[in-house]
């Protein structure tokens, strides 16, 4: 039997992405996100590669009421977060406004929507929560300390979700890409060995879902560099310009 996968933040690259994936693998796809009617051709493009359904819904992740846009229609068998913006640390991190936006776009909303979703999971019994977090939040440095806050609140709050519902046969999963290839790092200048293109990402999460792995690093390198990040001290960390 096919799954039926939702996509929240359908819009974005690493979104797409995981909507190829998944199609590719005969699942049945609904992309939410906002100004839904122009992913028509992409969704068209979708049925036509993999040959499954694809339908479109809107969605304004920072004005929804999470439990009737959970409720209203099939529940998933796989809800899949891609909601998030990466803002601009220098200028956020003096105005209240960016920062709460950044923070409710990475973190409140997210959090609030899947809440409403793994609830209804759990009373059905079944289902796989997938939540694009970030390196970032593994700890606070100063070039992206407000987005990386955002994504540390995320983790942890998939952290614990996953931790509630291990017995109810409801699976949260936690992504941490690392750097992408996209259009919101276009600017940006990337190292190569250290950055996934986002086909990469789509397969490691459609892999991760097949296997119920539990927080996975895209690549598998980031987890010894954050790693190393998480463990100097502070008296030095903070003289650092990471």
């Amino acid at each position: 039997m096919n799954r039926r996968v939702t996509i929240l933040g359908a819009r974005s690259d690493i979104a797409m992405a995981c909507a190829h994936a998944f199609a590719a693998a005969g699942d049945d796809l609904t992309l939410c996100a906002r100004q839904s009617e122009t992913l028509a051709e992409a969704a068209q493009d979708l049925e036509l590669r993999h040959g499954g359904s694809v339908t479109l819904r809107e969605l304004d992740v920072l004005d929804v009421d999470p439990q009737a846009f959970a409720d209203d229609g099939d529940l998933p068998d796989v809800v899949i977060c891609a909601v998030g913006v990466l803002g601009d640390q220098l200028l956020d991190q003096d105005n209240a406004a960016a920062i709460r936006s950044v923070l409710r776009a990475n973190f409140e909303a997210p959090a609030a929507l899947l809440s409403a979703y793994a609830t209804a999971m759990e009373n059905r019994g079944s289902g796989v929560i997938v939540g694009i977090s970030s390196v970032a939040g593994d700890r606070g440095r100063a070039t992206n300390y407000v987005y990386g806050s955002a994504k540390a609140g995320f983790t942890a709050f998939l952290s614990g979700m996953r931790n509630r519902l291990a017995k109810t046969g409801v699976h949260v999963i936690t992504v941490k890409p690392g750097f992408v290839d996209t259009r919101m790092t276009e600017d940006m200048d990337l190292p190569g060995a250290l950055t996934a293109q986002p086909a990469e990402v789509g397969a490691a999460v459609l892999k991760a879902v097949e296997r119920r792995q539990d927080v996975i690093y895209v690549r598998g390198v980031w987890r010894l560099i954050m790693g190393i990040i998480r463990l100097i001290p502070e008296r030095i960390f903070k003289k650092l310009s990471l």
